[in-house]
């Protein structure tokens, strides 16, 4: 099915393209969540009259975006686990201990804008510089994180670990 993308979707295309994808993908997806309509002769002339407003929007959509990621480009999270004597966490840090660490700190996070390419956290160490430990989404950018401060309890001796971008 060919469709018209209503705002720019992740590996598919920009705003205003016409592409093609599998039927299912844009009746369950993209049409009923507004990011794209069919590709029908009235539906591309109604895009091209509203193509400035639409440009527009997402315009002030990235701004707002740019926005947030300076504010939360700088922010240290510091989150607290139990762990044993051997650095293995007790339980794990996942994607929803980090969203509630935010909120507490007052941003508006979602559990889906944060990702974890290497799964929750469940060992206490050096990770590298060059692998992020958690990505933020926000609109179509990527923020990493700079900072992550993971508090573990041993015992009742309390140890800090940092881990830094």
């Amino acid at each position: 099915m060919q469709v018209i993308l209503m705002e720019k979707v992740a590996n598919l295309g920009e705003l205003g393209d016409v592409v093609k994808v599998k039927d299912g993908y844009a009746r369950n997806f993209l049409i009923p969540h507004g990011k794209a309509k069919r590709a029908t002769e009235a539906n591309l002339k109604a895009f091209e009259s509203r193509r400035a407003e639409l440009e527009k929007a997402q315009a002030e959509g990235l701004a707002k975006a740019e926005e947030r990621r300076a504010r939360l480009d700088s922010l240290t999270i510091q989150i607290t686990q139990k762990a044993g004597p051997d650095g293995r966490l007790f339980g794990s840090v996942t994607n929803y201990d980090i969203v509630e660490a935010l909120q507490k700190l007052g941003h508006d996070v979602e559990r889906s804008q944060v990702r974890m390419p290497q799964g929750p956290l469940k060992q206490v160490g050096d990770y590298p510089d060059n692998s992020p430990l958690f990505l933020f989404r926000i609109k179509s950018l990527i923020l990493l994180s700079r900072k992550l401060v993971l508090l573990f309890t041993v015992a009742s001796t309390t140890y800090r670990h940092h881990t830094h971008n």
